[in-house]
């Protein structure tokens, strides 16, 4: 029997809206966001416009390869594929989000309209409406930020607005889930520790979770493992929240 195979990879797609996403851009989110609890007095969480952000963002980083280097994705190093990837896996997935992390201690007179200056990003990931979970990543924190008290209260913010119950009081309003996970390189001690440190467990290392291509071949790439760090609605009725407002009261 005669056969024929004409498969050819497609080329990398790239949106009819440019690099900066629609305009006014679409944030495209199928969960509540309640951006009036995703705040302290230190920081907010808002959503990353690359025309307004991305800019800033990039000419923070001086060392891309070493920034990015736990990263899964290739090309991140490159200003337009970076672009391309939040969009296409963030940006285009409704059930994604990608804040800009505002540090508000931290002026910034070129854009005053922000209330504060440009410290990195972090996301919600895969949520899950089914199983009233989801994973806290891409979170980015800008190396003049790092060792400072935004990692913490980041996190911390996005962790009490996932398990604050909806309607929980006139002030406070969540997405009342059950499961908030992250995932780690399982080199990247810093992001492993900070998880701890906030009271999320260890429940394993999933080996070989991505090979990182060579430069010319994929078998040389090296391989990820990645440890899954979790907090469910029990941990955080039964001690968590306490960690976490002990944690980010730590760095006020």
């Amino acid at each position: 029997m005669a056969y024929v195979n004409d498969y050819q990879p497609p080329p990398p797609a790239k949106p009819a809206y440019g690099l900066h996403g629609p305009i006014p851009y679409d944030i495209n989110v199928a969960f509540p966001l309640d951006f009036a609890q995703l705040k302290t007095p230190r920081l907010k969480l808002v959503p990353f416009i690359p025309s307004i952000h991305a800019a800033r963002y990039h000419a923070a980083i001086s060392d891309p390869a070493h920034f990015y280097r736990y990263y899964s994705f290739s090309g991140l190093e490159d200003p337009e594929t970076y672009l391309l990837s939040i969009d296409a896996f963030i940006r285009q997935n409704p059930y994604n989000i990608l804040f800009a992390i505002i540090d508000r201690t931290t002026p910034d007179p070129d854009y005053p309209e922000w209330g504060g200056k440009l410290a990195g990003t972090i996301g919600l990931l895969d949520y899950s409406q089914t199983n009233l979970s989801v994973e806290i990543g891409a979170m980015c924190v800008l190396p003049t930020f790092q060792r400072t008290h935004v990692a913490t209260h980041a996190v911390g913010t996005l962790l009490k607005y996932c398990f604050t119950m909806p309607c929980a009081s006139e002030s406070e309003s969540g997405l009342g889930l059950r499961r908030v996970h992250w995932n780690t390189h399982s080199c990247n001690e810093p992001s492993r520790r900070l998880a701890v440190r906030l009271g999320l467990k260890r429940e394993g290392t999933l080996r070989w979770a991505c090979v990182h291509p060579g430069k010319t071949d994929l078998l040389a790439g090296s391989g990820r493992d990645t440890i899954i760090m979790a907090m469910t609605w029990e941990d955080w009725e039964d001690g968590a929240r306490e960690i976490v407002k002990t944690q980010m009261a730590r760095v006020e």
